[in-house]
């Protein structure tokens, strides 16, 4: 590795700053890797494995270490917990790093970071789970399911209590595992650019491997390449970033020509550049958000993409813009959420969020809807949707809506492939689940507003 700077030490400040700062894991990451971009390729692959890897399996990490100390995890300190984290994390899954160069570089790093007095505390610890890390007792499946999954996923106990209680075991399971599986990133082809059979050929040509999607003929997983900005169909405007639960909240909302569409949280921008495609220059896409930093990175899409029928600006979803009152055809409302359907692509995610935060999102979610239904027109058509799993955030919302508001839930089944039928759409809404589905975890739901009700003022 190179002398100049100490890898592992570069991923003990990474650590550091998410776990402990609460930064982004992704942003803080791509960051270093930038910072460090002079260092050999091997290096900053070291750098991402190790990164990643620990906060993939923390929770995993944590039962672990209490195996073999005596001392909590919590109750060590953060530098020091975060030192063994990443080292038992090599032991267990790196087999390429001997277990005595792991030892020997945590002793150093613990000695040169001032804690000369707990080097010896690091290396019994390391060098009793190196040798017993075969002989580590987990939860038992039969007798503590919940604790199995929590443990040998590492997903916060009370996140699998809640899928439990709506999900069955191998379901749940399933949701799980597939937070750790690698996957290709999805892309969405713009059609009015060019044919996929074109953009497929182009991505060829680059040696990038490609993949149709089952659900949509336009949507590609794509790998095998190092900058997506680099590739040429995404810099010529032929494809957008996008899951394909992302891309069905477009054909759900199934706009028609000339319609005024309102996305109230627009970024980063995917859906409204779907919702604009579909109208094929016709009608108009307003799509707001909050943050001028997104607001900007929509407008570079909406550059890149020459979409003409589109404007970004920002603008507060809670507040009531009355303005817009009655005036949109459609109205997506993809509001703020726990985001634990794409915890497979943000394993922070699930450590960041708790269940004080979620009610507090849910309180955030219904404000949000209070002011966007009334920018639906009598008849117009209301997309609820979020990235995440779980009934408070999605099915009591949409009940909650349904009893205030003068709404009724429609049929999705016109709008989705064979496949993702079931009973739940008939009656206006589904549940997407990784593992499940081949898409992230993500809820729709389709309502229209009823032509002569007269609101409900909510409580």
């Amino acid at each position: 590795m190179t002398s100049s700077v100490n890898i592992r030490e570069i991923v003990l400040e990474i650590l550091m700053e998410i776990t402990e700062e609460e930064a982004y894991s992704h942003v803080v990451i791509r960051s270093v890797l930038e910072k460090y971009q002079y260092l050999e390729k091997r290096d900053r692959a070291f750098i991402s494995r190790v990164s990643e890897g620990t906060l993939e399996y923390l929770l995993q990490m944590d039962y672990i270490i209490e195996c073999f100390s005596k001392v909590p995890v919590y109750n060590m300190k953060p530098l020091i917990r975060n030192l063994l984290r990443m080292s038992v994390y090599q032991l267990k899954y790196m087999d390429s790093v001997p277990d005595s160069a792991v030892c020997n570089e945590a002793v150093k790093i613990a000695q040169r970071r001032g804690f000369y007095n707990l080097k010896g505390f690091v290396n019994g610890v390391l060098r009793n789970a190196a040798r017993g890390l075969d002989s580590v007792v987990y939860p038992d499946v039969r007798e503590d399911p919940e604790q199995y999954l929590s443990v040998m996923y590492s997903i916060p106990l009370w996140i699998v209590k809640k899928w439990m209680a709506q999900f069955d075991f191998d379901t749940v399971e399933a949701v799980c595992r597939s937070s750790h599986e690698e996957k290709g990133t999805t892309v969405r082809c713009i059609l009015e650019k060019a044919s996929v059979e074109e953009i497929i050929a182009d991505l060829q040509e680059q040696n990038i491997t490609v993949r149709r999607h089952p659900y949509l003929d336009y949507a590609l997983e794509i790998s095998g390449y190092n900058y997506i900005k680099a590739i040429r169909a995404f810099k010529k405007g032929w494809i957008q970033v996008q899951d394909v639960s992302s891309m069905l909240v477009a054909e759900i909302a199934a706009p028609n020509w000339g319609d005024y569409c309102i996305d109230v949280c627009a970024a980063p921008g995917g859906k409204s550049l779907h919702i604009s495609e579909k109208l094929r220059g016709s009608g108009f896409v307003e799509a707001r958000d909050i943050s001028e930093h997104k607001v900007k990175l929509m407008q570079e899409n909406i550059e890149r993409t020459g979409a003409i029928n589109i404007k970004a600006h920002v603008e507060d979803a809670t507040e009531w813009n009355r303005f817009s009152h009655h005036r949109a055809d459609i109205v997506l409302a993809d509001v703020p959420c726990s985001g634990l359907g794409v915890i497979g692509k943000k394993q922070d995610i699930k450590y960041k969020m708790t269940e004080a935060r979620q009610r507090e999102l849910v309180l955030l979610q219904r404000k949000i809807l209070r002011a966007a239904q009334d920018y639906v027109k009598p008849g117009g058509v209301l997309i609820y949707s979020t990235c995440t799993i779980g009934a408070d955030e999605n099915q009591m919302n949409l009940k909650w809506l349904l009893e205030n508001y003068p709404f009724r839930l429609e049929s999705i089944d016109s709008y989705i492939c064979n496949e993702l039928k079931s009973k739940t759409t008939g009656g206006g809404y589904i549940q997407l689940l990784p593992g499940i589905h081949q898409t992230d975890g993500f809820f729709i739901a389709r309502l229209r507003r009823l032509e002569m009700a007269k609101p409900v003022i909510a409580g």
